[in-house]
């Protein structure tokens, strides 16, 4: 984008942000603690239809399931049927993200698009005088995930962060178990993300399909002919995602970080790996090792994704089976004193000594993803406009997100980063530097001013 362009609409956002910012908090905390909710979901794909399966069973919570919004006018309607046959009710519909935002009835958003899209998206929702749920993870790049805190902050808002595990009485009381010295002093945290991920083909140019608004999906990405793969893949194409390491890895991110304390950014990572499975158009690594080390702290965090066949590990993907039964991910904490596994969303389990004695463990039938006692979770926060009550606020979001982010700068420039975590950037490395933000297209700016 031009650098005057980039002014003139800086200038803008600071306008519009500055008006919103009397709007104070929405109709439902004025209504009281018991004040019905009124919530949209933008982004009806597969992680959306989560939200709206998590939301209508809050539906007797006082939430109300308000509004749907998509680029895709067919996604839209067929989700706007499927939800009246569900719940007897109609939605408002949306194929404009800024037109619902301007409507003063809806108090919170929930956002399932791709990566590309959230910061963006919770963004403009806080200068609107909205709450906020958003997907793991939180941030394409570890610029937009700062503003999009500073817009937290700013404008008082109440936003969540979608790492779940969070929101598990399991999990929690692992941690704390953990923390107490369960293993002794943790020297390694590892996590494994072993999925099995087909390829996502060519990219090839193709007439827009009827009712997409191409312009307004690919938002703050660069211009770029429509693909059914750049639509279905997006998740493993720069432009838009971060590889399986930001997509499923995030979550094992923030387990090591919120065990281990680590209420800061990485001083030093390193990454390996590549494309060695597939034939096809995917940029992100299909097979990656990342590591990094924090200031002051005597121990390493790693972790490894296969997306591919694969060997199970410490019991994950056998004796302990992850949600969808094939997938071999979680996290191994390992102390001094014997070992701890988090191998889901919703359990935990201890062994200590040289013959791995069983010790504290708890689990779930199932393995649940927590997601209605997520959202659960964010509305009882939306309610007492008390940010503390949040299991993920947005700013362990930033930070685990940002994990992620900088072991794939270490992948994509192949050195070691050396990063300064109050400054957020690389000193001496311009070509590290520039991937920890992007080129944004007009009207879909992260601003500088939020």
């Amino acid at each position: 984008m031009h650098r005057s362009n980039r002014r003139s609409f800086l200038k803008t956002s600071a306008v519009a942000a500055a008006g919103v910012s009397a709007i104070g908090v929405p109709a439902v905390a004025r209504a009281g603690a018991g004040g019905r909710v009124r919530v949209a979901v933008v982004g009806l794909g597969g992680r959306g239809q989560n939200h709206v399966q998590s939301l209508h069973e809050l539906a007797a919570e006082n939430v109300e399931l308000a509004a749907f919004c998509d680029c895709d006018e067919g996604s839209l309607n067929r989700s706007a049927t499927a939800f009246e046959k569900l719940s007897g009710r109609k939605v408002a519909l949306f194929g404009d993200l800024r037109k619902l935002l301007d409507d003063k009835s809806i108090d919170a958003v929930t956002f399932a698009t791709p990566n590309h899209w959230h910061s963006l998206g919770v963004i403009w929702a806080c200068q609107a005088g909205k709450d906020a749920y958003v997907e793991k993870p939180g941030s394409h790049n570890v610029f937009e995930g700062r503003k999009m805190v500073e817009a937290v902050r700013s404008h008082r808002r109440i936003v969540q962060h979608g790492t779940q595990c969070r929101s598990s009485a399991n999990i929690r009381e692992g941690i704390e178990k953990l923390r107490q010295g369960a293993i002794g002093k943790v020297y390694l945290a590892r996590a494994v993300v072993f999925k099995i991920r087909g390829a996502i083909g060519r990219l090839k140019p193709e007439p827009v399909p009827k009712g997409l608004n191409w312009d307004a999906w690919l938002g703050p990405a660069p211009q770029q002919p429509y693909s059914s793969t750049r639509r279905r893949g997006w998740h493993y194409l720069w432009d838009f995602g971060n590889g399986q390491l930001g997509n499923q890895g995030v979550h094992q991110m923030d387990l090591i970080r919120w065990g281990l304390g680590l209420d800061t950014h990485p001083v030093r990572i390193q990454s390996m790996g590549g494309r060695y499975t597939h034939d096809d158009d995917q940029q992100t690594p299909d097979t990656q090792i990342c590591a990094c080390q924090f200031a002051g702290r005597e121990l390493l965090v790693e972790v490894e994704v296969r997306n591919w066949y694969t060997n199970t590990e410490a019991g994950m993907g056998e004796r302990y089976p992850f949600v969808d039964h094939q997938s071999v991910v979680g996290v191994i904490f390992l102390g001094r004193d014997g070992y701890m596994l988090f191998p889901d969303y919703s359990s935990y389990y201890t062994f200590l000594g040289k013959d791995r004695q069983p010790g504290p463990s708890r689990s779930a039938q199932g393995e649940p993803m927590m997601d209605t006692e997520h959202f659960r979770n964010w509305l009882t926060a939306v309610r007492s406009r008390n940010p503390s009550d949040l299991a993920a606020p947005i700013e362990e979001g930033h930070l685990s997100s940002s994990l992620c982010h900088l072991a794939n700068v270490a992948q994509r420039t192949g050195r070691t980063v050396l990063f300064d975590p109050k400054t957020e950037r690389v000193p001496n490395d311009e070509e590290a530097n520039r991937l920890l933000s992007r080129r944004y297209r007009l009207p879909y700016v992260v601003p500088e001013k939020v």
